[in-house]
C-alpha cells in the first residue's frame, strides 16, 4: 500500500504541506487520494452512524477505514495521529514537520486574524487538546521520533521545500511502486481491528437497535460484536439437545451450543477454559455429532477466531472480473 503521513503540531502548516506533497506527486505521475479530518469523520459516520467512539477505539477505527480506502487508492493525510498507524508496513511513509513556538504562533495570526496575545493563548490551548487527545488515544501525548521517516525544520524549510522533499522521499522510499492493498491483506488488517473494537462493544448500524442476551463470559459477547461487524446474522443459545437419557428413556443430559448462524446452518461452540474442562466440552460435542449426524457444529477456541471468518467463508470475497 501507499500511504504518506504528513505529522505536525498545531500551527506547523503540515496541512498546506499534505496539500502540496500531493500536488509535487501529482505533476511527477504519481496520484494520491487525500484523507482530511472532514472525509475521515464523513466514512465514520456512514458505517457507525455517529456512535460515539471511545478514544482507545479511534486507532482501530481508523485503520479500518484507511486499510479499506487502501484497496482503491494511494493515500495522503495529516490527519493528527495518523502517525501512529501502520507501523511496519512497507509503502508508508511518514514524514514530521516541526516548527518553533514563535513560527506556529506567526501562522496562528495569519490564519485565524487574531493579534500576538490571543494567538498565543489559541497555541497554548490547542497544543493541551492535541496531548490529550494523543494520551487518550494511544497512550502517550507525544509522538517518539522513531516513527518518523524524516523530519523537516519549518524554521529552516518553506512549504514548498518541505513537499519537495516529502515527494523525494517517497520516490526514494519506492512509495509509487507499492502497490495497492491486496483484498486478503486488507481483511487481515480488518479482522485484528475489529475484533479488537468489539471489546469496546462497537457494533455497525444494522445491529445497534438489537438487545444482546447476558453471555455466559466476555468471549462470547467479544464473538457476538465480531459477528454484528460482518453483519452475520447469529443466535445465541438457541438449542439445548439431550444427549443422554435414563433407563425410562428421559434426557437427563443436555447440550446447548453457543451460537447458531442461520446463513450457514451452522453450530458454534467457543471456549477458553482450562484443558480438564475442553475435554468435557470435547466429550459432549462427539456425542451430539453422533446422535445427530445432520447437524453441523464445530468448536472453536479464541485463537481460532479468524480461521472462522476466513475459512468458512463468512466473508463473501470479490468476484473476479
Amino acid at each position: 500500500m501507499g500511504l504518506i503521513v504528513v505529522s505536525g503540531e498545531p500551527g506547523s502548516r503540515a496541512d498546506e504541506v499534505a496539500h502540496l506533497t500531493r500536488t509535487a506527486l501529482s505533476g511527477r505521475g504519481f496520484e494520491v487520494e487525500s484523507v482530511t479530518r472532514s472525509r475521515l469523520r464523513g466514512f465514520l459516520d456512514d458505517e457507525f452512524s455517529g456512535q460515539p467512539v471511545p478514544p482507545a477505539a479511534w486507532a482501530d477505527l481508523a485503520t479500518a477505514i484507511f486499510a479499506r480506502l487502501a484497496t482503491e487508492h494511494h493515500l495522503l493525510t495529516s490527519i493528527p495521529g495518523c502517525e501512529f498507524l501502520f507501523n511496519g508496513f512497507p509503502g508508508v511513509l511518514k514524514v514530521h514537520v516541526h516548527s518553533p513556538d514563535s513560527r506556529r504562533v506567526g501562522a496562528l495570526m495569519l490564519e485565524q486574524r487574531l493579534e500576538r496575545p490571543a494567538a498565543k493563548d489559541l497555541l497554548k490551548q490547542l497544543d493541551s487538546e492535541t496531548r490529550a487527545n494523543r494520551k487518550a488515544r494511544f497512550g502517550r501525548a507525544t509522538p517518539p521520533a522513531s516513527l518518523f521517516d524524516l523530519t523537516a525544520n519549518a524554521a529552516l524549510l518553506s512549504t514548498e521545500q518541505i513537499a519537495a522533499l516529502v515527494a523525494d522521499a517517497a520516490f526514494a522510499k519506492g512509495i509509487p511502486a507499492a502497490g495497492l492493498l491486496s483484498f486478503p491483506a486488507e481483511q487481515q488488517i480488518q479482522f485484528a481491528a475489529r475484533l479488537r473494537l468489539s471489546q469496546h462493544g462497537i457494533a455497525p448500524p444494522s445491529h445497534l437497535e438489537i438487545k444482546k442476551p447476558l453471555f455466559a463470559n466476555r468471549s462470547e459477547e467479544i464473538f457476538a460484536n465480531l459477528l454484528d461487524f460482518y453483519r452475520i446474522p447469529w443466535e445465541y443459545e438457541p438449542r439445548a439437545f439431550p444427549i443422554a437419557w435414563n433407563q425410562q428413556n428421559q434426557p437427563i443430559e443436555f447440550f446447548t451450543p453457543d451460537f447458531y448462524l442461520p446463513e450457514f446452518d451452522l453450530f458454534i461452540e467457543l471456549t477458553t477454559m482450562k484443558q480438564s474442562l475442553v475435554t468435557k466440552k470435547n466429550r459432549k460435542v462427539k456425542l451430539l455429532r453422533q446422535i445427530y449426524p445432520h447437524i453441523n457444529i464445530q468448536v472453536f477456541y479464541q485463537r481460532d477466531f479468524q480461521n472462522l471468518i476466513f475459512k468458512h467463508g463468512l466473508i463473501e470475497k470479490p468476484v473476479e472480473a
